[in-house]
């Protein structure tokens, strides 16, 4: 069952992906939760800014629950990330270019005057990159390697995102996927 927390919550998350978190208002979050306007203080005294930390507390657990999904023992971790990249790219093109990247929208426009959002964005970045990197552990990555090559897949996707967004086309994104293939097919394989 959804809480009025929960819906305040998703809403923010929602508005953020598609609009950035100043174009975000109270108002237009209270009008499309359908939360009373004092549920917002209710459940969150600290205001925008702490509804913002909890969205990107939950929209960074969410990643990192669909990159475990998304990359399954069994499967190679190039192919993975291709399909993977694939998929994002439908489901951008199927929002109208209003979803993906909700970490990047709220990091670029936060990073310098909130200390809060700023620390919320790397934490659920740190999730992402840690579920890319624990899966290449289990394909016998070494730990230190995993790690530098998941912040390079982190960054790839995230700007994949950006440009499929900004060409309103998937296309990006595809290509990103297709040569994450090839890249980690390769160093994978060759230890290099």
């Amino acid at each position: 069952m959804t809480t009025t927390r929960d819906q305040i919550i998703d809403t923010t998350s929602d508005l953020m992906e598609s609009q950035g978190y100043h174009a975000t208002g109270l108002n237009q979050i209270v009008a499309e939760s359908g939360a009373p306007k004092g549920s917002l203080y209710h459940y969150f005294p600290g205001g925008k800014e702490e509804m913002a930390a909890e969205a990107i507390d939950r929209t960074g657990r969410q990643l990192e629950e669909r990159i475990r999904a998304n990359l399954p023992p069994g499967v190679a971790p190039a192919e993975a990330l291709r399909d993977f990249a694939h998929t994002i790219a439908f489901h951008i093109e199927a929002s109208g270019y209003r979803a993906g990247g909700p970490l990047t929208a709220v990091a670029m426009e936060t990073a310098t005057n909130s200390k809060r959002l700023n620390r919320a964005c790397r934490d659920a970045f740190e999730r992402v990159i840690t579920a890319f990197a624990e899966r290449l552990v289990t394909e016998g990555t070494p730990a230190e390697r995993a790690r530098g090559l998941s912040v390079f897949v982190t960054a790839a996707f995230e700007g994949g995102i950006i440009l499929s967004r900004t060409y309103h086309s998937g296309d990006p994104l595809r290509q990103v996927g297709d040569v994450l293939f090839e890249f980690m097919s390769t160093h994978l394989l060759s230890g290099v």
